[in-house]
């Protein structure tokens, strides 16, 4: 049985053309209702202002067969806080039940002593995750904890189905009632529905109906199963505790250092790993296709000191550094990152072009989502609560700064103006990705295509735009280099730099699409207020 702690309240007429641009469409009927990232905060500043970036949804930690695994899979959610900042939850099992606890927030503010002293048990699952838009529920929180003929579940997943529509619809027309707009649900009336005679088989029967990307854990009260999507499309890896026996899943490496668990290695596309009885059994059920795993992991997403793909994140950020100085050479006094994620590339830069370099940006790390903006207009309000430019390093420079990417162009914007403001004679802004022209649909919060920059305007129009000397980015082939230039060989998924998608996402163009957490339910508050 489970029982529920408390919880914190290509071409234009390519049949895949045609699909992203109805799914644009839909995306911006809902964008205009209520999306604040990219309409806006109700607070007077426009959040795109502070974090034109995007956002990987989720963080998934599984802790098999190890005393106090649910405070080993808090800790393993807290290295992976990176992946989602708006909720949290782990579910435990002691043998004979499930016991689960959400909340809205940061990991920190979701567990207390108290709940993880609840959570007893010797195996957990736990999960971060990241709203695409409107407000955050706790209904769309997992994992999801239910109950069905064979027993108790708990659900965990890092990804997005691209027919979680047309699923759902079948389903509903045989009496399924869904309790979120998470299209992770869909997994959960799946193995229901199966006539699989185990949770392994149920949870295969499952998978193998939905397409897309999905990075998913599921536990009962004596098992557990860890699984990838044929293509690879977001991260997973497995890890080994050094002493005592027991085993952990995650997203990055980064969760398995901080429970001090060894590296075994990456869970394969396609494969599923079942955890029972102290066993652990690898079946590849699903047939082979080529694989496509996300490069924006190496771009931005995953933290710098974890292994992704086999290979560290922190020295490929260096290299593709390397290689923008070495396409893109301009005559400067000091290159500068826009931190955080900036920084290593800006290493990169730095040493290949041999210009030094230093940290002109500051980052408040303390950075809350909404603001009360001053009734006088402080230049650059949203930008600065975030950074801050030193003019002692920047006054009289010619200055190279470098960042990962630019999204819809509002930041790098204010930040070109704000190096000028602190005395910069030149800026020249270098990007160490190659252009963002198209949205993600495996499992990142993008904003449609009419809303990148880079997809609007050309480069002396984008130069101008955000107020640069110049700019350059990393090209297609420059991306690979630490792949030896490989691109399509290397088994990446870039669909949102060149518009290829692996996987037709067909579904998002439907009326009805099921956004990886559509979270809207009452009015902004403005509108409430009658303002």
């Amino acid at each position: 049985m489970a029982r529920h702690d408390q919880t914190n309240d290509q071409p234009a007429d390519h049949p895949i053309a045609r699909a992203l641009a109805r799914a644009d469409a839909s995306h911006r009927g809902q964008t205009n209702a209520h999306c604040t990232n990219c309409a806006g905060s109700a607070d007077g500043v426009d959040s795109s202002e502070l974090d034109d970036k995007f956002h990987e949804e989720c963080g998934v930690v599984g802790v098999v067969d190890r005393p106090e695994a649910a405070n080993l899979a808090y800790l393993g959610l807290y290295a992976l806080q990176h992946r989602g900042q708006e909720g949290a939850g782990i579910a435990s099992t002691d043998g004979e039940s499930l016991i689960n606890h959400r909340g809205l927030g940061l990991v920190a503010d979701v567990f207390d002593e108290d709940v993880i002293r609840r959570l007893n048990g010797n195996s957990a699952i736990g999960h971060n995750r990241y709203s695409t838009a409107g407000q955050t529920l706790l209904r769309n929180t997992q994992p999801f904890v239910v109950e069905y003929a064979e027993g108790s579940l708990a659900v965990a997943h890092n990804g997005n189905f691209v027919n979680a529509g047309a699923v759902r619809r079948r389903l509903e027309s045989t009496g399924s009632i869904f309790q979120s707009t998470v299209d992770t649900e869909v997994l959960v009336h799946l193995i229901a529905c199966s006539k699989g005679a185990t949770l392994l088989d149920r949870a295969i029967d499952a998978m193998s109906q939905v397409e897309g990307a999905f990075s998913v854990l599921f536990m009962s009260e004596s098992e557990m199963i860890a699984a990838r999507d044929p293509h690879g499309f977001r991260p997973l890896v497995l890890g080994k505790f050094k002493e005592g026996g027991g085993y952990v899943v995650a997203s990055e490496t980064c969760a398995l250092d901080l429970m001090e668990a060894e590296y075994v290695r990456e869970v394969d596309p396609g494969e599923v790993l079942h955890f029972r009885d102290g066993e652990l059994v690898s079946i590849r059920p699903f047939a082979s296709v080529p694989r496509h795993a996300c490069i924006f992991e190496y771009v931005y997403f995953s933290r710098p000191d974890s292994v992704v793909y086999d290979s560290n994140v922190y020295e490929i950020r260096k290299e593709m550094g390397r290689q923008l100085a070495r396409e893109s050479h301009v005559d400067a006094d000091i290159v500068i990152p826009v931190p955080d994620s900036g920084v290593p590339a800006a290493l990169g830069y730095s040493r290949e072009a041999k210009i030094p370099f230093e940290m002109g940006l500051i980052r408040n790390h303390y950075v809350g989502r909404t603001f009360i903006e001053p009734t006088d207009s402080i230049r650059h309000f949203g930008v600065k609560v975030k950074l801050n430019a030193q003019r002692d390093i920047l006054a009289g420079k010619r200055v190279i700064v470098v960042d990962d990417s630019i999204v819809r162009g509002t930041t790098s914007r204010k930040i070109v103006g704000m190096i000028r403001a602190a005395g910069a004679k030149e800026v020249h802004f270098r990007v160490s990705a190659p252009p963002t022209i198209r949205s993600c649909y495996y499992g990142v919060d993008t904003p449609t295509s009419e809303e990148l920059v880079a997809n609007q305007k050309n480069m002396s129009e984008l130069q101008d735009y955000i107020l640069a000397d110049s700019l350059a980015y990393l090209s297609h082939e420059g991306l690979y280099s630490f792949a030896g230039g490989k691109g399509k060989e290397a088994g990446f998924c870039d669909a949102c730099f060149t518009g290829n998608y692996p996987v037709t996402p067909m579904d998002l163009a439907d009326e009805r699409q099921m956004r990886l957490f559509e979270a809207l339910e009452l009015a902004p508050k403005r509108a409430r207020a009658g303002k």
